[in-house]
């Protein structure tokens, strides 16, 4: 799978946890017609569609989970916290080299780590406890650029020798 395939596939992931939480506990409520600061995340709602996994509600105007959404929910959270119990006391260099032994992919850990564990939550705030040094204000074009994904990559990088 290409990083533009990836990019849409973890941003779905991002959505449905929004999708699933309460406005109160972080969640959102995605109109079926995004606002125009919302847009960048149509390929990764539609591909939500496609997989079954959320679906619009013409009556009330809104993008909601399916069942088959909310099973997904459960598994990823699964596979995360599996990582999590496993891999939570090794150095990042040693997690990454055991991930690529087994022939799994360390990007999909890491995303699904820092989203298990809400790191993503707010991403305007991530970039700026990274010190990065052009903060995209819009959390939903951030998380669909490149430069989110290529952040992460950055920490599984092979260190120099």
């Amino acid at each position: 799978m290409d990083l533009d395939e990836t990019r849409l596939d973890f941003a779905g992931i991002f959505l449905m946890k929004k999708l699933d939480l309460e406005p109160t506990d972080g969640g959102i409520e995605l109109p079926i017609a995004l606002p125009r600061e919302l847009e960048p995340l149509d390929p990764a709602l539609e591909r939500l569609v496609l997989g079954g996994w959320v679906e619009m509600d013409q009556k009330k105007k809104i993008y909601k989970l399916t069942s088959a959404g909310i099973a997904r929910i459960g598994s990823l959270i699964e596979e995360a916290e599996h990582y999590v119990e496993e891999f939570d006391d090794e150095e990042a260099d040693v997690v990454v080299a055991e991930l690529r032994r087994r022939r799994l992919d360390p990007l999909r850990v890491r995303f699904l780590w820092g989203w298990y564990q809400n790191e993503f939550d707010d991403l305007v705030l991530w970039q700026q406890r990274r010190g990065l040094p052009d903060v995209e204000t819009s959390w939903a074009d951030y998380l669909v650029d490149r430069r989110f994904y290529d952040e992460l990559e950055s920490e599984l990088a092979d260190p120099p020798n």
